[in-house]
């Protein structure tokens, strides 16, 4: 579809785009639309130049290294002259003096609670509401639907209740209570009569009295006790006839009628219009402001059918209890929503600048989302600070941060808001950025918020700056190379040591097999145990029993206890994990390939064909894994760097491809996830012709010259070819 473009002052604005701003995103602030495009024409032409250089300065600083590594090919590294040369190109920095972050106005969310944290596409409204009501999630439904309870002696899930596995969950859920709620003398286990609220006080004696927070009753009866661990909040629903809270049968088998246990699970969560999502133009770009907007709004609503029944989704309001004291007060009934912008490289065709150029995606991101925030102000629907958090992702070193800095001062003026008033999160995710990272808060020290560990871009990165060295181990070895562990530890150490403990979030990366519940309880206890204020969750059913892990660790004790500890060495960090001699046989490389192919054609297939930014994809042993752009930019460079090196050929490589489009061709067509979209196009028999399999191809065959690695450019471009 052709956009039309209206000029204003010195730009041409897409009507899609200008319409919603001055029809929908303006109305109810205090801006006027006429000063908000003068001071957007004005800002994004003195920023555009200095966007332009920092991504020239990447590519110039990459060649430089390039060039080191071929002059030195076939040579051991000496880490110490590689360090060296680093700083001598200015890509390493020099830490300066110690400091502590000034960061104002952070809600408790941020400072105060430690828990999961969800990441969900801004562009699907169900979604995303589904995320934001997140902050409060059946423990009953959580357990009984997924694999943390085993379907052994009769506890299958079935299409229908099984009172066997109910039993299974009441139980597995009173070992909760007496772990994170326990009585004085009795386990939860041995009531037998339903606990009572008298003159405001429970008649149950815990083994700390300051646990028991507030209650609810309802036609005079005990409806719910709140309890308090860790500072997260477990509810009890009790069922003693009338309107239940929630639809859940399991309280009909319990002795003292618990109905449910509801847990705070999704403290925060990322709307994300950047590696989620598939936004390549006007239209895309304002589906995903649109949502934010009702977000910030408050009236984001969507109607779907489910099971033959028509639902209505909307934003949970806030909710009421008494406290011991007989007073009334509310609790936050949604998630803390942040909004993570793109990054520096994009750009967007919603926009074109005087002389024909596209916008800077990241600067259009950052005046539309912030403005969408004045909404919220009036209401204080999601910050009761009245702060506006933007987690900014792809910064190379301390540069580009100081850059995000002046785009937000410029927007606080344009929108007359308070100084730092934007808040920032720094995806600590980037080469350049992980080995300056002290560096690069310092740069955003009066407004940063969160930083957070990203495995998967962070080692696509690592890839495509180390490119010329040598073929690169597999990609599960990867996990236990020397630079992750500095690199996970360094995270920690720097946000410490920068005063981020009770103010700000130090975050780790995503649990990306939504279906493996039990192994994920075994494995992510150890970001709490890392010190992690908060990690990354697929889905509100993982926030719930990730939250758990919080109750059994208190971080902010583990802060304390980490602080004493000595610094990840940076030589560790910007240690290259090469394969030493490999000789990997003909099938430990082609299983890799077929690995690495399906992943990026399961993945690119959706995103070109159907727009959709983040899918559940199975891997070569059918296990679903969550895919974005972070997945395919390693996967990607990852077959690049083995066909530079000759590991593999080319044509090993297109053979492969082929083959496994005709198993990705064939997990598609029995998804029902693709009911009510466009009837799904096989890749195989169709080569020649499909858009996506020629996309998924040029993304290793193009790897080694695509900016930093990344998959945006060839996407973006091949997804405005199948629109069009």
């Amino acid at each position: 579809m052709k956009e039309q473009y209206i000029k204003i002052k010195n730009l041409s604005v897409t009507k899609t785009l200008l319409n919603f701003v001055n029809n929908e995103l303006l109305p109810g602030t205090k801006i006027r639309k006429e000063s908000f495009w003068s001071g957007f024409d004005k800002y994004v032409h003195e920023l555009s130049p200095r966007n332009k250089e920092l991504l020239e300065i990447r590519e110039s600083l990459q060649k430089k290294i390039d060039n080191w590594h071929k002059e030195r090919k076939g040579q051991k590294i000496d880490i110490k002259k590689y360090e060296g040369y680093l700083e001598k190109i200015g890509y390493l920095k020099k830490t300066s003096t110690n400091f502590k972050i000034k960061t104002k106005n952070v809600d408790k969310e941020i400072s105060s609670i430690c828990g999961p944290q969800l990441v969900c596409p801004i562009s699907n409204a169900r979604f995303i509401l589904n995320a934001a009501n997140a902050r409060w999630v059946s423990l009953y439904d959580s357990l009984y639907g997924t694999d943390v309870i085993p379907e052994t002696q009769g506890a299958l899930r079935g299409k229908t209740y099984n009172p066997i596995r109910g039993k299974k969950v009441i139980g597995y859920a009173r070992n909760i209570l007496d772990k994170y709620v326990p009585l004085k003398i009795k386990s939860w286990k041995d009531l037998t009569k339903i606990p009572k609220i008298k003159n405001h006080k429970l008649n149950l004696k815990l083994k700390n009295p300051k646990q028991f927070v507030g209650y609810k009753k309802k036609s005079n009866k005990l409806s719910s006790l709140l309890f308090v661990n860790n500072n997260l909040h477990i509810n009890i629903l009790f069922d003693q006839g009338g309107d239940m809270e929630i639809n859940n049968p399991d309280g009909n088998q319990d002795k003292i009628k618990i109905h449910d246990i509801i847990l705070e699970s999704a403290v925060s969560t990322i709307c994300d219009h950047e590696d989620s999502v598939a936004a390549v133009d006007a239209e895309d770009k304002v589906l995903g402001y649109r949502n934010w907007l009702g977000l910030m709004k408050g009236n984001l609503k969507d109607e779907f059918t489910k099971n033959g029944k028509k639902i209505l989704r909307k934003l949970n309001p806030d909710i009421n209890y008494i406290s011991p004291l007989g007073k009334k007060f509310k609790l936050h009934g949604r998630s803390l929503l942040l909004n993570r912008n793109v990054g520096h490289l994009m750009t967007s065709p919603a926009i074109l600048l005087k002389d024909g150029s596209e916008c800077p995606e990241g600067i259009l991101d950052a005046f539309i989302t912030s403005a969408a925030c004045l909404h919220d102000f009036k209401e204080k629907g999601n910050s009761k600070t009245n702060s506006i958090y933007i987690v900014k992702p792809k910064m190379h070193g301390p540069e580009e941060c100081k850059f995000t800095d002046l785009i937000f001062k410029k927007v606080e003026k344009v929108l007359n808001l308070k100084k730092n008033q934007i808040l920032i999160g720094i995806m600590d995710e980037e080469r350049r950025t992980s080995v300056n990272l002290k560096e690069c808060i310092r740069a955003l020290k009066n407004r940063v918020f969160f930083i957070n560990t990203g495995f998967l871009d962070r080692t696509g990165d690592e890839i495509h700056t180390s490119m010329e060295v040598g073929p690169m181990v597999k990609k599960a070895k990867m996990k236990s190379s020397k630079w992750i562990s500095a690199y996970e530890n360094n995270n920690v150490d720097i946000g410490l040591s920068c005063g981020f403990s009770r103010k700000a979030q130090i975050g780790k990366g995503m649990w990306a097999m939504p279906d493996l519940m039990a192994n994920m309880m075994e494995q992510k206890v150890v970001h709490p145990k890392a010190g992690a204020n908060c990690a990354w969750v697929p889905s509100p059913t993982a926030a719930a029993l990730h939250a758990l892990h919080y109750h059994q660790i208190n971080v902010f004790s583990k802060q304390k206890e980490l602080s004493k500890r000595k610094s990840a060495k940076l030589l560790d960090l910007l240690t290259i994990p090469i394969a030493d001699r490999p000789s990997w046989s003909i099938e430990e490389i082609n299983e890799e390939l077929k690995n690495n192919a399906q992943g990026i054609l399961g993945y690119v297939v959706r995103w070109i064909d159907q727009s959709v930014g983040c899918s559940k994809v199975p891997d070569i042993n059918g296990i679903g894994l969550m895919e974005d752009r972070a997945t395919c930019r390693i996967s990607s460079q990852h077959i690049a760097n083995w066909l530079h090196h000759g590991v593999c050929s080319k044509k090993q490589f297109l053979e492969i491809m082929k083959k496994m489009a005709k198993v990705v061709d064939n997990q598609n067509l029995k998804d029902p996830g693709m009911k009510g979209q466009a009837p799904y196009q096989p890749m195989s028999g169709n080569f020649d012709k499909s858009i996506a399999f020629k996309a998924a191809c040029e993304l290793v065959f193009h790897g080694r010259n695509q900016p930093s690695g990344y998959t945006e450019p060839i996407l973006h471009l091949n997804r405005l070819l199948k629109k069009n």
